[in-house]
Parts: C-alpha cells; structure tokens; sequence
C-alpha cells in the first residue's frame, strides 16, 4: 500500500488498482500539490462537512464517478448533489472491494456551507481506521484530545496515523501527543497545521515531542510504503 500526504488534512491511499483520497481539499489550499481538475481517484472517505474537508468532492467524484464514504448526513447531501455515496455512522463499519471502513468518534462540529453561503448541517464528525492488506492506517480528522483515543489504541494495531496539531480549530502539539501516546500507532505523521495563519505550528517541533522514531513529517507529495 503506498500513502501519500497532500497537505492541511488532504491523503492519498494506493491500495492494489485502486486510489481513495481523503478529505480533498485542493482548491483554495496553498499546501497542496494536487489539482482537483486533474486528480483522480476511485474513492473519497470523508471526515466531516467542513469546507476545508469536503473540499473539491462534488467535481473529483463527478469527474470520476467515485464512491464517496461519509457519515451519514454529510452522504445525504452530497448524495442529493447527484453523488454515489455510502452512509457510515460512528462505530459502524462497512467492507468494500478496496478494504474496510470504520468511523470513530471525533470531538468537533460539522457543517457544510454551499456557494450560496446556507449552512447545512453534517451529522457528527468522525475519524476514519482504514484496514486493508493487513494494515491498519488512522486519520483522526479534526478532534480534540479525548479519552477514548486510548481505546482506539488498545482495540487496534496502527501502523499509521495522522493527527491534527493546528490548535485553535482542533488539538495542539501537546494535546496530539498525548493523543499519539494513546493510539500506539507505530508511525504518526502531523497534519492540519499551517494552511490559515491561525494553525501556525512548527511540525518538527511536534515530532521532537514523541516517542523516537514515531513522529515523520510528511511535506506535500512526499509518499510512503506499508
């Protein structure tokens, strides 16, 4: 399985033939390398309804009649823009041909807001474990640090997480590496930092923080095995 980091919250998962992005937020992103007009992909997972989330989904999944994986309201939604989705709630999980879902528990908001500038609200924000080829890859999307992060942890055997440490809108380096002792993931990559000014954080600074050789700061397009 190759995974790769596009910048703010944005992953990209190889997995056999298929290719599933994660919160694609492309356009408006000065951290990212992609272009949404280009970009393809089989699958988009989503985290929660925020813009800086959903990003550009209704014109990649369209352009590519990708499968969209989402909780449910936020699949309600964007399945009433014409796109084919599959509704997952919090500790449910579903299995496809590309491997298996799960949604955990995200402490944060959801809300999608349109071109218009009407706010539709998204369901519960999640996180995502992704199982497939023996491999177990955590994105925790947009949370606060949380106690049931240990039972993810304890429940799992994660080769790889990615971990919010922007602050303001979701934890900071200290709450996420509390969060990252928690989850015992064996390798944790910080996102969701730097895009606004508001998320200002220095990655490396954070990875000094966890267990050695844990913490790997990924940059835009950089890639790893599993």
């Amino acid at each position: 399985m190759k995974v790769s980091y596009h910048g703010h919250s944005v992953v990209k998962l190889e997995v056999g033939n298929k290719t599933i992005l994660i919160d694609p937020f492309i356009s408006g992103n000065d951290q990212c390398d992609l272009n949404a007009d280009t970009v393809k992909t089989d699958v988009i997972l989503l985290t929660h309804g925020h813009n800086d989330h959903v990003g550009d989904t209704v014109s990649i999944a369209k352009r590519n009649d990708a499968l969209v994986v989402a909780p449910v309201e936020l699949a309600d939604y964007l399945s009433s823009q014409g796109l084919n989705t599959h509704p997952v709630n919090l500790g449910g999980s579903q299995s496809f041909d590309f491997g298996t879902v799960k949604l955990t528990k995200a402490f944060h908001s959801s809300s999608y807001t349109d071109e218009n500038g009407t706010v539709h609200y998204t369901g519960m924000p999640a996180g995502i474990l992704f199982y497939a080829e023996g491999k177990t890859i955590y994105h925790a999307g947009d949370t606060g640090l949380f106690s049931d992060l240990k039972l993810i942890g304890e429940l799992n055997d994660i080769d790889l997480a990615f971990l919010p440490i922007g602050d303001n809108f979701t934890m900071g380096p200290d709450d996420a590496a509390i969060a990252a002792e928690w989850i015992q993931a064996k390798r944790v990559v910080p996102v969701h930092y730097n895009t606004f000014p508001v998320i200002q954080q220095d990655p490396n600074a954070y990875v000094e923080k966890l267990k050695s050789g844990t913490g790997k700061v990924m940059n835009a397009g950089d890639a790893l095995e599993l």
